[in-house]
């Protein structure tokens, strides 16, 4: 088998300190099962005062395409002897990156960690094979103001989201809105209130868009929906089985919440609401769709979330393990299980 040498993002480090190389070969592993050869001798080395992420295998044009959008990947190389050889990335990014970048406020789940999630999301459906194809539904159920709502526009799918704070709405429009403008991409944009059983019950934003004129005029479109609505009550507000994959961060405890139903106000409590917000959830996945959570280990147990979502019928998968510290207060974790029926 080939020598390999992935270099990683200097934002690696930012985000995961000093467990970037740890957290990427567990991304690296979960890519096995969509390359066309095995992987093996996942390590890091240092390399000419550099560390890099090493592996064996045998990649082919379309394997590289795949590891191109590995969350933490810049460079790849082919290790030649003492040499390495450059191989061209070739990351799926439908429009330019300030889509992801531009977009700062408080809460923001980091960019890089969301296509992290997401990429771990998609490795463990039913279809991961389609990674490079577009055309996937991908639902964030509390998506803030859109992070990983602009990672699936990246990718070439389309997004559904659900906030229950009507500003957060109204700034991602707002932005998005913004963004198309200056990008000069044609796109339509419009929020609109929405009822069940006669009454207003949430307000839905849609925004259609194309990277290009060209796909516009053909009808190549990928859409944003996002519903201003308690994501725990989504009945008569969105269409079954609409969605590949469901992929979120929790409550921190800082920001994104439900309904109280008991004192009518809002709860952050991640379990609370993972509990009564699933099975919501799960009548918009469809079978082999998977469902990718991030959380705050300190406030949350992760048997228990798992827990839940086996009691739902999920059934988790295995990937090496992601739990990472953030700062004093936060410990997070990924756990992804997938839909079979």
């Amino acid at each position: 088998m080939s020598r390999y040498a992935l270099l990683l993002a200097p934002s690696a480090n930012r985000v995961y300190a000093d467990q970037a190389a740890r957290i990427s070969q567990a991304e690296l592993a979960a890519f096995a099962p969509v390359l066309s050869s095995g992987l093996g001798e996942i390590a890091t080395d240092e390399i000419g005062g550099v560390e890099y992420l090493t592996f064996e295998a045998e990649l082919a044009e379309t394997d590289i395409a795949y590891l191109s959008n590995m969350s933490s990947a810049y460079a790849l190389f082919e290790r030649v002897g003492d040499l390495l050889r450059p191989l061209v990335l070739t990351p799926l990014a439908r429009y330019d990156s300030d889509l992801i970048t531009i977009p700062k406020y408080a809460g923001k789940t980091n960019e890089q960690f969301t296509k992290l999630v997401l990429n771990l999301t998609l490795l463990g459906s039913a279809f991961a094979r389609r990674m490079l194809d577009g055309g996937l539904t991908v639902l964030d159920p509390l998506c803030g103001r859109g992070t990983t709502l602009n990672q699936a526009l990246m990718y070439g799918y389309d997004g559904i989201g659900v906030e229950i704070d009507g500003k957060d709405v109204e700034a991602y429009k707002l932005f998005l809105q913004t963004w198309l403008k200056r990008k000069r991409l044609k796109h339509t944009a419009d929020l609109i209130p929405v009822r069940r059983q006669g009454r207003r019950a949430a307000r839905r934003l849609e925004v259609t868009l194309a990277p290009s004129k060209d796909d516009h005029k053909a009808g190549a479109v990928q859409k944003i929906i996002v519903l201003n609505a308690d994501t725990t009550g989504l009945d008569g507000l969105i269409k079954g089985n609409v969605a590949d994959l469901i992929v979120t961060d929790l409550p921190y405890g800082v920001a994104h919440g439900s309904y109280d139903e008991d004192g009518g106000g809002i709860t952050r409590r991640p379990l609370d609401l993972l509990e009564r917000a699933v099975p919501e959830w799960l009548k918009l996945l469809r079978p082999g769709g998977a469902v990718g959570i991030s959380w705050n280990t300190k406030v949350a147990k992760r048997e228990l979330a798992e827990d839940i979502l086996v009691a739902n019928g999920l059934r988790p998968i295995e990937f090496q393990p992601l739990a990472h510290r953030v700062d004093q207060g936060i410990e997070r974790d990924v756990l992804v299980a997938r839909k079979y029926s």
